[in-house]
Formats: C-alpha cells, structure tokens, sequence
C-alpha cells in the first residue's frame, strides 16, 4: 500500500508541477509547443501589414494575375506561397469594426485599444509597441509605409496619443523613439500645424535626423546618418488622402525599393525588425477602386519578395509575417450584376480607354460601372469586421498557423523571443 501512495503522491506532485508550467506559460501568452524547438533568436524579423487586406482583396490580385497569363487560377502571390496560414480577429476594445489605428495598436502592442487611439490603453495609459521592446534588445527597428509616416498604422509602432488625427504631435516622437530608419509619402500636416509651428521636416533635422527626398540624398547621406528618413520625391503630406487613380510617378520609391534602402541603411551585422505597410491599399479599398486595390497589393508583393530573397539567404535566422489590420470594402469575386464576360477591363489599358480623361480619377458612376464589368462586388465603402488572413514563413512560422487574434502576433513573436526561438 506505501508503494501505491508513493506513487499516487509522486504522480500529484507531476501534476501541480505540469499545471504549473502551463500557467506559467499562459501569464506569458505562449502555449506548451512553443518552446519545443531551438535555443537560438532570429536575427531577422519582417512584418508586413497590407492595411484593409482582406483575404478576397487577395484572391482578386491572383485572379488578375492568372488573366494577365490568358487562364483562370493558378498564380500565386509570393506571400500566398508561404508554408503557414493563420487567420486573425480585427475588434477593438469598443467596437465589433475596429479602424486602423486601434488595430495598429492591438498588432504592435498585444492590447486592445478604443477606435481612434494610438498607442495607449482605454484608460490612456502609454503602452510599449514591440519595436520599442525590440530595441532594447538590440535590435534595429525599420518603419515604412506606403502613406504618411505619421498615419495610423506605422504611427502605432511608435506614437502614443488619444487621438490618431494628432498628426503634428505624433511625429514629434520619431527621434525620441531612436529607430534607426523611417520611409513613407512625406508626413500629414507636413509644414506644420494650423500655420503655428514649424515644418515637421526641419524638426527632425533639428533633432539629429537626416530627412532625404530622393535616391540621390539618401545614397549622399545613407553612411553618416544616425537616424534616416526618406520621404517620397511628390511628398503630398496633408493633401496625402485625397486619393485618385494614377500610375507611380518614376521618381517615387516603391515598397520594395523602401525596404531594400532600409536593408542598405541598417545592414545585417545587427538583428532588426521591419514594418512595411502598404497602407493604399485601404485606401483604394475605401472608394472600391478594384485596379487601385490591385495594383497597391502587387506593390506590397514587390516588398515581400526583396524580404523573401533575404530569407532564402538567411532561411534559418528569418521570419516573415504578412497580415492585415482590417478589411475595408466588403470586396467579393463576383458581383450580383457582374458580368464574367467583362474581364478584360480589370486592365491597365482598358482602363485608359476608358477613363475620362479631363482626369485621372475616377467618379462614382464610373467606378461603379468598371466594378460592375469586372465582376467585381462591393458591400461597403467603410471597414468590416471580417477576420483577415496571416501568412507566415521562416524560423517560428509554425506558431502562426490557426485562429487568433491580432494582439496574439506581437505576443507570439515576443514570446518565442523570451524562449530563445523567434
């Protein structure tokens, strides 16, 4: 009978003993499996936020790809190609629709905020983002965006404010934050605000940053630089978002060149994380402008594929994320009036045929009739609150797959950091 209660009392001990790992584990938001491998970090993270991406605005950047082939199905996106897919929650602290900056905030800071914070809790607390944790670390922190580089989403990986629309003051954070590189269109309130105080750019000079608005500076200035921000040539700054259809001016960057200059800049002797945003996507997906949408998704893809040939080099050090903080626009293959019969004005060529041309952008009538030929459908020119794809390769991509939330993919990435196994 003693041998029976030892074994009993031996076989409780292993069970308080086990209950207590997993609530360990559970206080810091890691389930058992994610300390099964490895003891080394990643130097190399990439987390890629196409901004109102839902998993239908991805489905119809391939269908247009394959069209472009003369075939139905079949080309991929080089993230789609990725090993892992997960899918993520987008509410907010108040809201079942949360809006971009509170979504940046739960993606950057693993906590729900209310819709039009930044950076900070319900209450207003300060919250960190894990580029700041990331940083004290050691590691080399690259912010980057299609859109201004105080908008929403990039904002919330190093801005904290009440409100998202505080433009002016959320840039004044940028040296503080001690990030290494910056890119995106310029800064909203750009020259400064209510004509009162002066422009944002001569601020971050006055602070020790170098402000470049060409190739030319930046390779003038990349190697003496202590904190780089590269700002597109046609900076529209506060006129930013008023959003109409054209090609890329030849002297802007594209994501991909942001993210090649962001890898020149910081180099790859130090670990880093990069943020690249394509946030015109969202944009494009607000005024249902479907070859817009498209044509921003491909621009985003151009970026994963600078970091997926950096990973190809580095396979066992790198992780890449691609998310999304929402989706905007409801989109759907398939429009109850469409007509598949149409597909050919999903085209560059048709559309400049077909497009007024006193000028580039699109009226609603137009537009709604080009989605109508396109077999393209639209439920809302605002935000929804469907869940949104997570694609996901390298060293600790596996953690990725299934359901979650967007708070979960800070968590998941610092967790595995505190576990040796990013």
């Amino acid at each position: 009978m003693k041998g029976i209660d030892s074994i009993k009392a031996a076989s409780r001990s292993a069970l308080s003993f086990f209950l207590a790992v997993i609530a360990i584990s559970a206080a810091h938001g890691c389930s058992g499996s994610q300390a099964d491998s490895g003891s080394d970090k990643a130097k190399y993270i990439f987390l890629f936020i196409g901004d109102g991406m839902g998993a239908s605005h991805v489905a119809a950047a391939e269908s247009y790809l394959s069209y472009k082939d003369g075939k139905i199905g079949g080309d991929q996106l080089t993230f789609t190609r990725f090993p892992v897919l997960g899918m993520a929650t987008t509410y907010s602290a108040n809201r079942h629709i949360t809006c971009s900056s509170a979504a940046g905030t739960a993606i950057a800071c693993g906590e729900k905020t209310n819709n039009g914070y930044l950076c900070v809790d319900p209450d207003g607390n300060r919250l960190e983002s894990i580029a700041y944790k990331l940083h004290k670390e050691g590691y080399n922190i690259g912010i980057m965006s299609s859109v201004p580089v105080n908008h929403a989403t990039p904002a919330a990986f190093y801005g904290h404010n009440i409100s998202r629309d505080a433009y002016y003051e959320i840039s004044m954070e940028i040296p503080q934050s001690g990030f290494e590189f910056f890119a995106g269109d310029g800064f909203i309130d750009f020259n400064g605000k209510d004509g009162k105080s002066e422009p944002i750019s001569r601020y971050l000079k006055e602070k020790g940053a170098t402000v470049c608005f060409s190739e030319k500076e930046f390779e003038e200035n990349k190697d003496s630089a202590r904190q780089m921000i590269l700002c597109q040539p046609s900076s529209k700054g506060e006129d930013a978002e008023a959003y109409v259809v054209e090609e890329e001016k030849e002297s802007d960057f594209s994501l991909s060149e942001m993210v090649s200059s962001c890898l020149e800049f910081i180099g790859e002797e130090e670990p880093f994380f990069i943020m690249c945003e394509g946030g015109d996507i969202d944009w494009a997906a607000h005024d249902n402008m479907t070859m817009s949408m498209i044509s921003d998704i491909m621009n985003l893809n151009g970026a994963v594929d600078v970091a997926y040939e950096f990973y190809k080099k580095h396979p066992d050090q790198t992780l890449i994320l691609v998310t999304a903080d929402h989706e905007t626009g409801g989109v759907a293959l398939g429009g109850p009036e469409g007509s598949s019969k149409r597909g050919d004005f999903i085209n560059w060529d048709v559309y400049e045929e077909d497009t007024p041309q006193e000028g580039r952008s699109f009226d609603r009538k137009h537009n709604k009739d080009l989605n109508m030929s396109a077999n393209i459908g639209w439920t809302t020119n605002g935000h929804t609150g469907a869940p949104v794809p997570v694609y996901s390769i390298g060293k600790g991509a596996e953690k990725f797959s299934g359901r979650m939330d967007n708070t979960d993919i800070s968590k998941k990435i610092l967790c595995m950091e505190q576990e040796g196994q990013i």
